[in-house]
């Protein structure tokens, strides 16, 4: 509501509007909004329960808390602290905002507190939440009286604290790729730190998981035989966000029996969970108002309410175009656009700093962010969090809702689904939101290809002697892979002290320089803004491709910037601030062939009209080859297409795992329609099928890649079945990691349950011809007999899945 005077507009007063989260909520309820909350449940509030003060507890440290006001722990605390005492490994599994850190924190502090040489090493994920919580540690430490110190120690550490580091540092916290390059293999120069290492902390257990949590896993066992070299034996504390196996996971990242402590004491208030399914405004292709307009629109009446609101976005252009809608939607209220921010990957740290800290403070009452803000950065308290579209696991989608409350207040995690099968499977079984288990956390440590960079490492930074085991690798297992490294000259077989053989490391190489703990990796490119020749933000390598081709729209803080030229040698991206009524994305052509084919199948068709047909199941090693061929601009507020451009960039390769469906031309046949036509299906069903691979596994979508293949001599599978085969269409998921984390035998040995739930998913959509919730988006106007869905349904029964 706005106030007219003379000519003049000025917002409303603010006690003219909606006020507060209750509010809102009965508005909506009351309103148009209603119509399409397919879910609206309240978590009651729970009671903090506490314990005292543990009796044994240092002295320095109890003045600290009871200064901090602290008289009492929750119940989760001082378990943890009960646990560590008696020589535990521990892993303290509770929901976001509940006192995690000070669980870790308290032993470490303790053990200080005895003894003035003790060392500990706290591992985070990222830089961002390593600085954070160095912070929030050097008061604590400060309040106690202690003189240990607490020191990040990553890329963006000057020489002169590095040394301090190493000299002085009580805590060195720091990430597993610095372990991994810069500590571990110049353990030498670590002497003090690792003989008095006492306590290992590793944060956000839960983002540890495939590729990523193997290597970490391969670390860990090459940091406890350095401090078993050094004459220490550290415990190693825990912290996750709720998964389905913290117990399980953290043995296998260690190698060590782990207790967990799971039962959280710390107080909650009312949380309303509320799903709006945007409304279906086109019947006849079953397309629905867009997603991110609807959370704008409701983000917006929150804000403008007085609650505090953190919008989630699924992507880096996703978050700028919300960001620059949402401040247009307050344009005429009472919110400085200011007050309005995104925060994602690419902004500068001290970007991100002065983000946090308006957070805090309550100066931003809105921020848009990707998942950069799902980790336990310290932001304060809000009172609302909107998914739009679902995260891809329960585990995240309850980890975002976690963002909100405080402490006794109510609060609202909103899901704004999309049209994407996913978010409608959700959509048309809400319940499934509140009862649906949380995933587990997945690794394989004793991947081949990693096990044995990391042996390499390990190697380089101490001698292996025969007989020895490498964590939980036993000694047969790890005298084979010596001897295949010393086949190929790495290492160097010596006779040692006591008759045993001393594997020495024999290479030139530095081995940790050519393992990346998180696929590949390379240097990031910078942006610059040509016109006040400024650097304003960063990029990744591979969004690059995507977002800083020329001619692309970058987006950055509400603005738009255009590529003018992209210096791709040297890795820098010039910009000119521009005001287009367009936004540009990316066109991404992939292409899929078979390495090495592990294993194949043949898998029988029981339909009528299709005896002795079938088609051809395969798992193996394949060479994903992605190309950003073009990009279109998407007008704002309207998202219509305004046209294509070209772009002429590197492709980018990267071997992975992947399972595969081989379409013989006979059975493709069967049905008697135009193989165009045909094809267009089988991409439909790919699309289902990748949808409900993702519930069915409980894994993240965008771990896995789909595409179809239909060209001669191109993906064509080899082994003991690809003979004749190299002109059938061949369906493709793989894993979206470079080396793969173990999700393509998975979806192998459970290839005829996949293609069961993708048969149900289709035919339980209402649509008629095929919509983006079910097939994928369809071109035109169909027949339903001869539309997408219809024929994918046909295919599926002459295979004989049938629900």
């Amino acid at each position: 509501m706005q106030v007219i005077e003379g000519n003049f507009r000025r917002p409303a007063p603010p006690w003219s509007g909606l006020r507060g989260l209750s509010q809102v909520l009965e508005a909506w309820r009351g309103g148009a909004v209603g119509s399409s909350l397919v879910l609206d449940r309240v978590l009651p509030a729970k009671e903090a329960r506490y314990a005292p003060l543990p009796e044994g507890l240092a002295e320095p440290v109890r003045r600290a808390l009871v200064g901090r006001g602290l008289q009492q722990l929750y119940l989760h605390q001082a378990e943890v602290f009960r646990r560590a005492q008696a020589g535990e490994h521990v892993v303290v599994a509770t929901p976001t905002a509940s006192g995690k850190s000070l669980a870790y924190n308290l032993p470490v502090m303790h053990i200080f507190a005895r003894s003035e040489g003790a060392r500990a090493l706290y591992l985070f994920p990222t830089k961002a939440l390593a600085r954070d919580q160095e912070h929030s540690l050097r008061g604590f430490l400060s309040e106690a009286g202690l003189t240990h110190g607490a020191v990040t120690y990553d890329g963006d550490t000057p020489g002169d604290a590095r040394r301090s580091a190493r000299d002085r540092a009580g805590v060195l916290i720091t990430n597993p790729d610095m372990l991994h390059t810069g500590i571990l293999p110049h353990h030498a120069h670590w002497g003090r730190f690792f003989a008095n290492l006492r306590y290992v902390v590793i944060d956000e257990l839960h983002t540890y998981r495939g590729v990523f949590g193997a290597h970490l896993a391969n670390v860990l066992r090459r940091l406890l035989r350095i401090a078993a070299f050094h004459g220490a034996a550290p415990q190693l504390l825990f912290s996750s966000a709720t998964i389905g196996n913290p117990a399980e996971h953290a043995s296998l990242l260690c190698g060590l029996p782990v207790s967990l402590v799971d039962e959280s004491g710390a107080p909650t208030g009312p949380r309303h969970v509320v799903c709006y399914d945007p409304p279906v405004i086109n019947a006849e292709l079953g397309l629905r108002a867009s997603a991110i307009k609807s959370a704008v629109r409701l983000a917006s009446e929150l804000i403008q309410a007085g609650v505090s609101t953190l919008i989630f976005g699924q992507s880096r252009n996703t978050v700028e175009v919300m960001l620059k809608y949402l401040r247009d939607a307050l344009g005429d209220s009472a919110i400085d656009s200011g007050q309005v921010q995104a925060y994602r990957g690419g902004y500068l740290a001290d970007t991100r700093r002065r983000i946090e800290e308006g957070l805090r403070s309550g100066a931003v009452k809105g921020v848009v962010a990707t998942n950069a803000l799902e980790l336990g950065i310290d932001i304060g308290a809000l009172d609302a969090v909107i998914n739009v579209g679902y995260p891809g696991t329960m585990a995240g989608l309850w980890q975002r809702f976690g963002r909100a409350g405080r402490r006794q207040e109510p609060s609202l995690g909103l899901l704004v689904t999309t049209s994407a099968p996913l978010d409608q499977y959700f959509a048309r079984d809400p319940e499934l939101l509140m009862s649906a288990p949380v995933e587990e956390a997945r690794i394989d440590p004793d991947n081949l290809e990693i096990l044995l960079s990391h042996l390499k490492c390990a190697a380089f930074e101490l001698p292996f002697e025969a007989g020895e085991a490498f964590g939980r690798v036993p000694p047969p297992a790890v005298g084979d892979a010596l001897g295949f490294l010393t086949e190929h000259q790495v290492v160097q077989p010596v006779p040692g002290r006591n008759g045993k053989t001393v594997y020495h490391w024999s290479s030139d190489a530095y081995p940790a320089n050519n393992v990346s703990l998180r696929s590949a990796s390379f240097d990031n490119f910078v942006i610059i803004d040509v016109a006040r020749t400024k650097t304003i933000a960063e990029m990744d390598f591979r969004s690059t491709h995507t977002m800083l081709h020329e001619q692309a729209i970058y987006q950055h803080d509400g603005e738009q910037y255009q590529v003018e030229r992209l210096d791709y040698d040297n890795h820098k991206a010039y910009v000119r601030k521009v005001e287009p009524d367009y936004y540009t994305t990316a066109l991404t052509h992939v292409r899929v062939s078979v390495l090495e084919e592990a294993r194949s199948e043949w898998l029988p068709a029981t339909g009528a009209g299709a005896p002795g047909l079938g088609l051809y199941t395969g798992l193996g090693d394949v060479n994903v080859v992605e190309k950003v061929v073009g990009y279109k601009k998407i007008k704002f507020h309207t998202h219509e297409n305004l046209g294509y451009g070209d772009v002429d960039l590197p492709a980018i390769e990267k071997p992975t795992t992947a399972f595969w469906l081989t379409i013989p031309e006979a059975l493709l046949s069967v049905i008697d329609v135009p193989r165009g036509v045909m094809l267009d299906a089988l991409r439909g069903l790919l699309s289902a099928m990748h949808a409900v691979a993702a519930v069915g596994l409980m894994m993240d979508p965008r771990d896995l890649g789909q595409t179809l293949v239909d060209e001669p001599g191109v993906g064509a599978p080899a082994g003991p079945m690809a003979e004749a085969r190299h002109f059938e269409p061949t369906m493709y998921l793989y894993d979206s990691v470079a080396g793969g984390s173990g999700l393509a035998p998975r979806l192998y040995e459970e290839r005829e349950t996949i293609l069961r739930r993708a048969q149900r998913l289709i035919a339980g959509c209402p649509c008629e011809v095929g919509c983006p919730s079910c097939v994928g988006p369809v071109v035109g106007v169909s027949e339903p007999l001869h539309g997408r869905k219809a024929l994918a349904l046909r295919w599926l029964l002459v295979l004989g899945v049938e629900g």
